[in-house]
């Protein structure tokens, strides 16, 4: 039971951490520049990880390093370089929504490279998923800038092949999650910092809302979302790991209209409701892949 409630708070918490964090990051380009922002996040929330791995006397070592470094390049510093350039000039709920295009990148990537053949109703849920997608992406042709729709587009596809390169680590390599959400962070925020002095953006505005955002980018939205993130994609495959991600763009919708006035139209609300579908057919999947593996691993 423990064990289930556990399961449950973090496919719970990683889509609302996530999803309010869309909007965190559409008001903190108001303070810094975007590869400037995101290199800050990520290099602080990997000392605060490594600093978990030292209390804890976890080892920090992680092989094989190259893989962790496009881990790192490819979840971090590709996924949320063209985010955060894409947020520039598009609206965060619609931003979020073409970033997940991630869960069909990885299920179609992981079928070939991790010989995780996707289930009917993992097809199925992809398939209500797709079209609930094409439709919010439908609703916003021709409302915003057609850069940030393939910005945010190739964020996706970015961090579905990241998600495939964790995942046969996390599996293949058996390398502590904590250690590979430390590791990759790093890499990632090293490589943004290259990205702000090449492409150099706003000066940072020491406000207290900026703080704010640091603190619940750094926290929240990357230390411990990131390490659930992980420990999910270690105990259940990676295609039906990401489908159950699928919550955070319509929470990011909800949160952006909530705090931004992003209001959604009807074919949105059509296109949520889809993805609402898709997840009710593959939360149940995801819980009883989680709790397989849990008592694979105690017998």
């Amino acid at each position: 039971m423990r064990g289930r409630l556990k399961s449950v708070a973090i496919l719970v918490f990683v889509p609302v951490a996530w999803g309010y964090n869309w909007v965190v990051m559409k008001k903190a380009l108001a303070y810094a520049g975007p590869f400037a922002f995101s290199a800050l996040r990520f290099v602080l929330a990997s000392l605060c990880l490594f600093a978990v791995l030292f209390l804890l006397k976890r080892p920090i070592q992680v092989r094989p390093m190259s893989g962790v470094i496009w881990a790192g390049l490819l979840q971090t510093a590709g996924n949320f370089g063209l985010t955060m350039w894409g947020l520039m000039t598009g609206p965060a709920g619609r931003s979020a929504v073409l970033c997940y295009t991630m869960p069909f990148w990885v299920v179609l990537m992981a079928w070939p490279l991790l010989g995780e053949r996707p289930s009917r109703l993992q097809w199925l849920a992809s398939a209500v998923a797709a079209v609930g997608l094409a439709l919010i992406f439908a609703a916003s042709a021709g409302t915003g800038d057609a850069r940030a729709a393939v910005l945010s587009s190739l964020a996706g596809l970015s961090w579905g092949a990241g998600t495939v390169v964790a995942r046969r680590l996390l599996t293949r390599a058996a390398i502590d999650p904590l250690a590979l959400a430390a590791w990759q962070m790093l890499f990632g925020g090293l490589a943004l910092a290259l990205a702000s002095v090449l492409v150099p953006g706003r000066p940072f505005v020491w406000t207290p809302y900026f703080f704010f955002t640091l603190f619940y980018t750094v926290i929240p939205a990357s230390a411990l979302a990131w390490l659930f993130w992980f420990a999910l994609l270690q105990r259940t495959a990676a295609g039906l790991a990401s489908l159950t991600l699928l919550a955070t763009p319509v929470l990011g919708i909800v949160f952006g209209a909530l705090e931004l006035k992003e209001r959604p139209a009807g074919l949105e609300v059509l296109g949520m409701a889809l993805i609402a579908i898709a997840l009710l057919i593959v939360g149940p999947l995801a819980m009883g892949s989680i709790q397989r593996r849990r008592g694979l691993a105690s017998s």
